[in-house]
């Protein structure tokens, strides 16, 4: 069994920006076209991780970058500012660089956006760097017309030292795999609270700086962890089926293991979607060698984050780069999302 090719289509529509197959054909049929490789074991674009790695000396220098934009700009649990820190910081994480040195934060404005929102944006921005131990050090600004753009975008890079690189393709059969907590709780918390869809909730987005929780767990595993990816747009489901993908292996998930609130449960029935697509801003997926992965979750459940994580599957040598999901009461392949039914959550 193989995956089906696909190809980007003459327009770009809004499913090539949510995460999901689509979104990585488009970057490597266009945007990794004809760049070249990173040398000396490094990682570039042509890798299709978290981040970039560059060889210097006997580290390596990891870059991140992101874009964001999510409505509305302010949300239960956070904020656009908050999103753009911890975005960056936790795809620093994801690649195993955990103590981010610096961030550049640029900022496209739409004409008449208010003085005292750009205000709470940018206090939340600090405060999230605090959080995060490191800052802000460059930076841009522009404003465009009225309704050339919604309210405000904004894009965050980052560096950051480590001395080993963990990517997102190295797992074996065998290996275990974790989610630090609850699934689903982003993306379904944005939705629930959009005007149009008129929803009373208490649920709050998980969006959050993970670099402390992913260096626990690194501490605890050494080289029993092997791969780390945070589960954002595109969710849980994504961000397996891009694990097993690259790692050329299959992953079966014990369905009744994953982390769930009742609240997103909730909503994900009321609006049809399922929580294993929707974003994640709080959270990674470990994979950990199978003799380690005990102690790796205890670890991690020790992190005020990740007090509800988990060991939620397995990979195994059938069907590479699948996702089966194991019900309980049978199994089926879990399908990746292909876009959101509404766009602009992270």
């Amino acid at each position: 069994m193989t995956r089906n090719v696909r190809f980007v289509e003459d327009r770009i529509t809004l499913k090539y920006g949510t995460g999901g197959g689509s979104m990585r054909a488009l970057v490597e049929q266009i945007f990794a076209e004809g760049l070249g490789e990173v040398g000396d074991g490094g990682i570039g674009l042509h890798a299709m991780d978290d981040g970039a790695a560059i060889p210097l000396g006997d580290q390596y220098l990891v870059i991140a970058t992101d874009s964001h934009v999510v409505q509305p700009i302010e949300f239960p649990g956070g904020d656009i500012g908050r999103l753009a820190v911890s975005g960056t910081v936790n795809d620093l994480a994801m690649m195993g660089a955990t103590r981010p040195l610096a961030l550049t934060c640029a900022a496209i404005i739409e004409d008449g956006f208010a003085r005292d929102d750009l205000k709470r944006i940018w206090a939340s921005i600090r405060a999230s760097c605090e959080e995060a131990g490191t800052t802000i050090v460059t930076g841009d600004t522009k404003v465009m017309g009225h309704g050339e753009l919604d309210g405000l975008v904004i894009n965050t890079s980052g560096v950051a030292l480590t001395k080993r690189i963990v990517s997102d393709a190295g797992l074996q059969p065998g290996d275990k795999i974790i989610v630090t907590g609850t699934m689903g709780d982003h993306g379904l918390a944005i939705m629930a609270t959009r005007n149009e869809l008129a929803l009373e909730t208490t649920l709050e987005s998980d969006v959050a700086p993970v670099h402390n929780l992913v260096e626990r767990a690194l501490e605890t595993g050494g080289d029993a962890v092997v791969a780390l990816k945070d589960p954002t747009r595109g969710g849980l489901s994504s961000a397996l089926h891009e694990m097993a993908e690259k790692s050329g292996v299959g992953i079966v998930v014990d369905e009744p293991s994953i982390p769930l609130r009742d609240e997103v449960r909730a909503v994900g029935e009321l609006l049809g979607i399922d929580p294993l697509v929707s974003a994640n801003e709080g959270k990674a997926v470990i994979g950990v060698r199978a003799a380690a992965a005990a102690a790796v979750l205890d670890a991690v459940r020790s992190h005020p984050l990740g007090r509800n994580a988990a060991i939620v599957g397995e990979c195994v040598e059938e069907r590479p780069g699948f996702v089966v999901l194991d019900t309980g009461f049978g199994s089926r392949l879990l399908a990746e999302a292909e876009g959101e039914l509404l766009p602009r959550i992270c």
